[in-house]
């Protein structure tokens, strides 16, 4: 199973049924559960090394094979995935091999601004500087991996790593979807204006609404460019499944079934959240049978000896099965202004109670860039911000709709790499 088999698999806002509150047990009996679990996790991990040793004859035989399988698959089923490595240690620069190296020059206590600093030689002419908004709405930064190492051989490449709200203390205060904007605007200042901005679906949002806040109060630092992708900038345009459900329950139902607080020992302990394993349980329940079957073929391939199919599956799950809380003011805040009542298209959307208006953008060049399957951001949900952008001049525009590829194939895959890419390229450079 690869990323694009789950590439069409809308995430919903929340998972209906769980009876959830503010004082739901449903987080502590997830972290007991975990804890308890750790001496059979443990003594899985070793019966898994002991049948798969060479040393121990029976490892070659269909018994032993299965008996390790069998383990590694509890393992793997029971373990809490940790965010995943970057693991980018080399990019192509004019047909040289550049080492990179991944450093942070800017923190918050939810976020820190990553930069992937390639080894180029002095020779090399700068290169336009992106900064990459991952979303936050559930998996690391990580999964755009293949984004940035499709974007590092011709750009400057740097990007938001925002930080599991469990991990963060309750000293460290509240973070809504004003902080989002205000951490965009920040990074932007630091930055400088030779800056192209890159939103990939949720952040479109928060993005769009930091320029226009930046060019309302005439800042020297705006961005040369937005580009923006699968984003839902106005979902009352096809509308989709994701948008159909946060209409259909409305704001009061997410704020009683799925914000708890986060458990002793975390750091965040009592900070109220939008936990991680119940959106990955949204993502999972919606194709659960593509999910048994790609764990069935883990356990035939390691049977098999089929290493590098095995291989693929752990690459997979790896990054699929690492996911963080939000804090729960920001996830209400979101589901309400963008997919409950739509403020931003509607010209209500307000941030530290003044109104935002993306007219006064004017210096920064608009790229708008959708999926034609896309069932998450739908068709034209994207496209709406050169709507709302109306004073920015015809020749610093451009919308682009990818034939063939659902939500994640806008941002990775071949088809990104192979199409979307060299366009994305040609725009920063024209407008660099």
């Amino acid at each position: 199973m690869t990323i694009r088999d789950v590439e069409h698999t809308p995430p919903p806002p929340s998972m209906e049924g769980f009876g959830m509150g503010l004082s739901s047990p449903l987080y502590w009996f997830y972290e007991m559960t975990h804890v308890a679990l750790n001496p059979s996790r443990a003594l899985a991990h070793a019966t898994h090394a002991f049948f798969k040793s060479p040393s121990n004859p029976v490892s070659s035989t269909t018994i032993g094979k299965s008996i390790s399988a069998a383990c590694e698959m509890f393992e793997r089923a029971t373990r809490r995935y940790a965010q995943p490595e970057w693991d980018i240690e080399h990019t192509v620069v004019e047909g040289r091999l550049a080492p990179v190296s991944v450093e942070a020059v800017w923190e918050r206590p939810f976020c820190r601004l990553l930069h992937f600093d390639r080894q180029v030689a002095i020779t090399h002419k700068p290169d336009p500087r992106v900064l990459v908004i991952a979303p936050m709405s559930g998996h690391y930064a990580t999964l755009l991996r293949g984004t940035v190492e499709a974007l590092l051989p011709d750009h400057d490449v740097y990007i938001t790593d925002w930080i599991d709200a469990r991990m963060v203390p309750m000293s460290e205060g509240r973070f809504d979807l004003d902080d989002y904007i205000d951490y965009i605007i920040g990074m932007l200042r630091l930055l400088g204006s030779d800056t192209h901005v890159l939103a990939v679906c949720q952040p479109g949002v928060p993005a769009l609404c930091a320029i226009s806040v930046m060019e309302a109060n005439e800042e020297a630092h705006v961005p040369e460019s937005l580009m923006l992708m699968g984003s839902p900038i106005d979902t009352r345009v096809s509308p989709t499944q994701v948008n159909q459900v946060a209409e259909k329950r409305g704001i009061d139902w997410f704020r009683r079934n799925v914000i708890t607080k986060v458990p002793f020992p975390n750091p965040g302990f009592m900070r109220d959240v939008y936990p991680g394993f119940l959106q990955l349980n949204g993502f999972m329940s919606m194709n659960l049978d593509r999910h048994l079957e790609a764990h069935s073929k883990l356990f035939q391939h390691l049977v098999e000896g089929d290493g590098d199919s095995a291989a693929a599956h752990r690459k997979f799950y790896d990054e699929y099965l690492a996911v963080m809380d939000l804090t729960a003011e920001f996830y209400l805040q979101t589901v309400d202004s963008v997919f409950i009542r739509q403020l931003l298209p509607k010209g209500e959307f307000v941030h530290r109670g003044i109104r935002v208006d993306p007219s006064k953008v004017k210096r920064v060049a608009l790229m708008t860039m959708e999926g034609e399957q896309d069932d998450i951001t739908g068709l034209g949900q994207t496209q709406a911000a050169h709507t709302l952008c109306s004073n920015i001049p015809e020749e610093k525009r451009l919308h682009y709709m990818q034939p063939g590829v659902g939500h994640y194939g806008v941002f990775n895959g071949s088809r990104f790499r192979n199409e979307i890419l060299p366009r994305m390229a040609a725009f920063i450079r024209a407008n660099d």
